[in-house]
């Protein structure tokens, strides 16, 4: 929780990772490619705070004690989501997998949810294994690298018959919230397999299902909204805008953040800080304190304290059917009546106590 002026934020990390790319998790053959890989996520880190980089023998494998200062003792983190990525054609037990952050949400218990991930290529394997993995970990998300290679692919679609069919099966498990990866790519990986245009016509066939585009789009900010405001289901998973832009490029930051807010709207932006590729700490106090630098950005919507508690928090907290602390929440106008979303809210609170 982060607490500033008197008003206290709920922090949900809804895009983070507890990944192994240290050298011994190389796949023999692949090693230029294992290397290339953290060596480009490493880079990113140099868009940060100089003072939070870290060197690349850490990066590669920070290691249980260290994330969980960065994200629970320094980073006001309540809640933090684990999005699973695989490649496991570079890394030999995988680089960030279901099962690796699983063992830290039955460690630290209200701490983390672990989304899943599936694959359309992976075929009838893939679907018995989604069905596994949904009961053993009780999924509310999955997190799909499009990009990803396989055995001589170098990536998919979700306008695959294939993908379409993993989706059903999706929304039959209950799983409700699929992430898709869908910004700047990292060395060796394809950009055009990052393409936005498949999410608008999956979004469409499958009104119950969320789908939070992980990093905007990036590069393809107008592509992304333009879709977005279309599609109502569709999401905007800031993790590399505020981590890549806000420090770094803090002019495109507020037009990014600009676009989003009036295309898609404050309701449908959640926060990730992409740890580890970026502390959250830094992030979530540049977020609370930010707004527009000058007027020339006076035709986008105004930020508040509402804008701010929706995107670092509440949004997912909506979601993933998290309880949030009442004094976090957003007071309900003594003429409006609750919203069916508060009642749920407190419902499921009400429930689990």
């Amino acid at each position: 929780m982060y607490e500033k002026d008197g008003e206290k934020y709920f922090v949900v990390d809804s895009h983070m990772h507890y990944w192994d790319a240290s050298p011994e998790n190389w796949v023999p053959g692949a090693e230029q490619y294992a290397k290339g890989w953290i060596e480009c996520f490493h880079a990113y880190m140099g868009l940060a705070p100089e003072n939070t980089h870290w060197p690349i023998e850490k990066f590669m494998n920070y290691g249980e004690e260290t994330m969980m200062k960065d994200l629970f003792e320094d980073g006001y983190v309540d809640v933090g989501i684990f999005q699973s990525t695989y490649l496991k054609e570079w890394y030999t037990t995988g680089f960030n997998t279901t099962e690796r952050n699983a063992q830290l949400v039955e460690k630290y218990p209200g701490k983390f949810i672990v989304n899943g991930r599936w694959d359309p290529r992976e075929g009838d394997a893939g679907i018995k294994q989604l069905e596994e993995d949904a009961k053993r970990y009780n999924l509310k998300g999955v997190k799909l690298y499009t990009a990803e290679w396989r055995e001589g692919s170098r990536g998919w679609t979700l306008k695959d018959p294939e993908a379409f069919r993993f989706l059903e099966k999706s929304q039959e498990l209950g799983i409700k919230n699929i992430h898709v990866h869908k910004g700047p790519t990292i060395w060796p990986l394809d950009k055009d397999a990052f393409d936005v245009s498949d999410v608008d016509q999956a979004a469409t066939q499958f009104q119950d299902l969320n789908f939070i585009v992980e990093h905007v789009g990036l590069p393809r900010i107008e592509d992304f909204c333009f879709m977005a405001t279309q599609e109502p289901n569709v999401y905007a998973g800031l993790s590399v805008v505020l981590g890549g832009l806000m420090h770094a490029r803090p002019k495109f930051f507020a037009k990014v953040m600009g676009e989003l807010l009036f295309w898609v709207g404050e309701d449908k932006m959640t926060f990730g800080s992409d740890y580890g590729i970026w502390e959250p700490k830094w992030q979530v106090e540049g977020l609370v304190a930010w707004d527009y630098p000058d007027d020339t950005y006076s035709d986008y919507p105004r930020v508040n304290v509402a804008t701010k508690k929706k995107i670092l928090g509440l949004n997912a907290a909506k979601l993933y059917d998290i309880e949030v602390p009442l004094e976090c929440r957003l007071p309900v106008p003594e003429d409006e009546p609750a919203s069916q979303d508060d009642a749920q809210l407190v419902d499921a609170g009400e429930a689990r106590r």
